[in-house]
């Protein structure tokens, strides 16, 4: 390794506090939240709410947690989802869906966004022969698909299908900070329509723990007594809630350099001989990396670059993965595409 600092694109979860956002958890006024007595985590809730448009939000330790109590207080046992492929709440909660809501997932065709007709094709009607669907569930941004953002028009579509068939709506909006800056409109515009949403605070905005669902006072009501059930009730919570409001009030802003930092990567491996990034899809914080020389493998680029102080996440022996985040500057970019041409060039050579 030739320098000392590591940098680290393997998410946008590995983000330390900074300075003053320590300060501000240090100086948190607190209570007991499950007393509904702590002021800090009141202030989160209720500025989140009038976010995103919602008559109240409630904080959750984590973004899985949010997603299992939305799809727990919209379902019945026995009941049916649909999820776009690869969501998050299928592919990386540990089978809570079923665990938890004993509910069955319907996975509709995509690249994890799905259309109307999708809906309206593979949705079941409550006969004694089908599990009924109840629930849809969007993931904006769209993690395993390269953190890709859903066509406003076409979430408007899909709204309409469910609100046709009857069905409950959820939104896991774990990046929705993102989403937002792509399309450079309010929180609020991309949530309407929506009964549920979640929110990750530990993600794009560099806060190091919390998530919040938000929904009508009926839904909530019950959101507040399963996370209780499920162990996430809280006593002295505003020591994290005011590292989230921090984030909130002064990092968003920032999201637009995590966008153009990816932009950098995606340009930049682009040009490198056996790289190949799909430029479109690169549209927020993500860079999906193929690599297209048979002679190279991702564990030897991941291998590789960690003797050089880069870290990312292999997601198949032919594709990486590199997040930008709050600790990853420019010129922090530049030196991963410098490592990365230095060993794709090492490794051709080598091969």
């Amino acid at each position: 390794m030739t320098q000392n600092k590591i940098i680290d694109l393997r998410s946008d979860t590995v983000t330390k506090p900074t300075k003053a956002m320590r300060k501000a958890i240090a100086n948190a006024e607190v209570g007991d939240d499950m007393y509904g007595e702590d002021p800090t985590v009141l202030e989160l809730e209720e500025e989140i709410a009038n976010l995103l448009g919602k008559e109240k939000a409630l904080f959750l330790p984590t973004g899985s947690m949010a997603n299992q109590i939305a799809i727990k207080a919209q379902t019945q046992p026995g009941d049916d989802i649909f999820v776009g492929q690869n969501a998050h709440n299928w592919m990386f909660e540990s089978g809570a869906t079923g665990f938890i809501s004993s509910v069955q997932i319907t996975v509709l065709p995509g690249d994890g966004r799905y259309d109307a007709n999708a809906v309206r094709t593979h949705y079941k009607p409550d006969n004694v022969n089908f599990a009924p669907t109840t629930l849809i569930s969007i993931e904006n941004t769209h993690n395993v698909s390269g953190g890709v953002t859903w066509d406003r028009k076409e979430v408007q579509k899909v709204l309409e299908a469910a609100d046709e068939l009857d069905l409950s709506k959820h939104l896991d909006g774990a990046r929705l900070w993102n989403a937002s800056t792509y399309y450079n409109v309010p929180l609020d515009e991309l949530t309407k329509g929506f009964d549920t949403v979640s929110v990750c605070l530990s993600k794009g905005l560099g806060a190091p723990v919390g998530s919040l669902l938000a929904g009508n006072e009926q839904v909530m009501k019950k959101a507040y007594r399963l996370r209780r059930i499920l162990g996430g009730s809280m006593r002295q919570a505003g020591i994290m809630a005011a590292g989230g409001l921090y984030a909130i009030r002064n990092h968003r802003e920032k999201i637009q350099d995590d966008h153009e930092n990816a932009q950098l990567l995606a340009l930049g491996l682009n040009k490198i001989d056996g790289f190949s990034v799909d430029i479109i899809k690169t549209q927020t914080n993500m860079v999906i990396l193929d690599i297209t020389d048979p002679n190279v493998s991702t564990q030897q680029l991941v291998a590789e670059a960690k003797k050089e102080g880069l870290l990312f996440l292999s997601l198949s022996d032919k594709r990486i993965r590199l997040v930008t985040h709050l600790d990853v500057s420019r010129e922090d970019c530049i030196r991963a595409l410098d490592i990365l041409s230095k060993i794709s060039n090492k490794a051709l050579v080598y091969s």
